[in-house]
């Protein structure tokens, strides 16, 4: 706990503060004695934040001096900034026309260092230490990591305590968060998810975000995304953001991937009108009417997934996808559908892009590809994967009889079926490089996806 005292004359005090999320704690009386003690609670994080640095500033200004702790220090013994953020909406707009341009960057640097904003200076380090030599280049990213945390107050605000715990982690370019991951650390932990994810759409940092992750949102409860998705939804348009994961958790060892619910996303496409990469994990996905225009890749990794789902992305619009991957799952966890109905994807519609398509983890493989070979989409592709299936030795023979069809691949994925070393064998030289390892055993009587529950 900082500790500030104030030595005059007959006055022989101290005051002390310990911040912590949306409470602080203030503690004070004469050097010597208990004193007393008061705690108080704000509506947020950064609410408690500005009152924190309001007293300190007011203790200051009236002679006490810290005497236990480094100078701005937190009660976590990492160092709290009180200066506030400038802004320049001319500039930001340069930066947003133009995202890759870093002297962009660099004007607004100059500028916020003018206004005395410990931002302009972390853009002045980050872009020296990437045009250093090696040896330079470490002594200034020590910096870096110095002034991050000493201005941790002005550039993450209420994420701070998040940041320290390594439950939000960021990766800063040029003075901003340019990729992000939100998610509980472990089951003692508590972070609110969606809270932590609504501050960084909102905060100055995060202005030109454009990777966003979020793993675990409850480890005692059911985890589901759908307050994550009304956060960033809520945000409104969060026109940097080029890729998105929702369930960027460990499965089995955080939890099962059917015990995780992505639920309904359909209102991320309007709220992401550049996003150029979705990826979803978990059960009972709803994705609605998809219309991504700027989408390059589309992943959706389940053990279950529903006939609505498997027909919103066959139907979806997204001109200019290049990668397509679908994880099926297994019936006993939800999945539903057939060959008949990813039809409109073997016949390439609105999937002229398409080089790379993953339709994985499926109990269906064998009378998939049946019907392959002959799919409009197969000619343009370049890697195609059908791994995690319940391919057999009857598919594998399919698959040799009409090898002429895949020799063009450049790589072709069988790993996880139930093939037997014959079916390898059958299989081993139809594309370019063909991977068959790690086969399952095959039962006729129980034959399923590699990840249902």
């Amino acid at each position: 706990m900082p500790r500030y005292e104030f030595k005059e004359g007959s006055s022989n005090k101290f005051w002390e503060i310990t911040l912590e999320g949306k409470t602080f704690t203030t503690k004070w009386g004469r050097i010597g004695t208990d004193g007393q003690e008061k705690t108080q609670s704000f509506d947020s994080p950064e609410a408690a934040l500005k009152e924190h640095d309001k007293l300190v500033r007011e203790k200051e200004k009236k002679g006490y001096e810290l005497v236990d702790g480094e100078d701005g220090e937190d009660g976590d013994g990492d160092e709290v900034e009180a200066v506030e953020g400038k802004s320049n909406p001319e500039l930001e707009a340069a930066i947003l026309k133009d995202p890759d341009n870093q002297d962009a960057y660099l004007v607004y640097g100059d500028w916020l260092q003018g206004q005395g904003d410990p931002r302009g200076e972390l853009i002045a380090l980050q872009h020296a230490a990437a045009n250093a030599d090696s040896a330079e280049a470490g002594a200034l990213k020590r910096k870096v990591t110095a002034h991050l945390k000493k201005h941790k107050a002005l550039l993450l605000g209420g994420m701070a305590k998040a940041w320290s715990d390594e439950e939000l982690t960021v990766q800063w370019h040029l003075g901003f968060i340019r990729e992000a991951r939100v998610g509980k650390g472990d089951y003692d932990s508590e972070l609110d998810v969606p809270e932590t994810v609504k501050q960084l759409l909102a905060h100055p940092s995060a202005r030109f975000i454009r990777s966003l992750a979020v793993g675990m949102v409850d480890m005692d409860g059911e985890n589901n995304y759908d307050d994550v998705t009304a956060a960033i939804v809520a945000a409104k348009e969060v026109p940097t953001l080029q890729n998105l994961f929702l369930g960027d958790f460990q499965y089995p060892d955080e939890t099962e991937i059917s015990w995780s619910y992505v639920n309904d996303v359909s209102g991320l496409y309007k709220a992401l009108p550049n996003l150029r990469s979705l990826r979803l994990r978990g059960a009972s996905a709803e994705l609605g009417k998809v219309e991504l225009p700027e989408l390059r890749e589309f992943i959706m990794e389940t053990g279950g997934l529903p006939l609505g789902a498997v027909k919103s992305i066959a139907s979806a619009t997204w001109p200019k996808l290049e990668r397509l991957e679908v994880w099926f799952g297994a019936d006993g966890y939800g999945a539903e559908g057939g060959v008949e109905d990813i039809q409109p994807i073997l016949d390439g519609k609105g999937l002229s892009n398409v080089k790379v398509l993953g339709l994985r983890n499926s109990e269906f493989t064998d009378d998939l590809v049946k019907v392959l070979h002959t799919a409009k989409i197969l000619p343009q592709l370049e890697k195609l994967d059908l791994s995690m299936g319940c391919l057999s030795d009857v598919g594998a023979h399919e698959l040799a009889n009409h090898a002429a069809a895949y020799k063009h691949l450049k790589h072709l994925d069988l790993t996880e079926n139930t093939m037997t070393g014959e079916g390898e064998k059958l299989v081993a030289k139809i594309a370019g490089t063909v991977a068959a390892g790690n086969q399952r055993d095959y039962d006729e009587e129980y034959r399923y996806a590699a990840v249902g529950e």
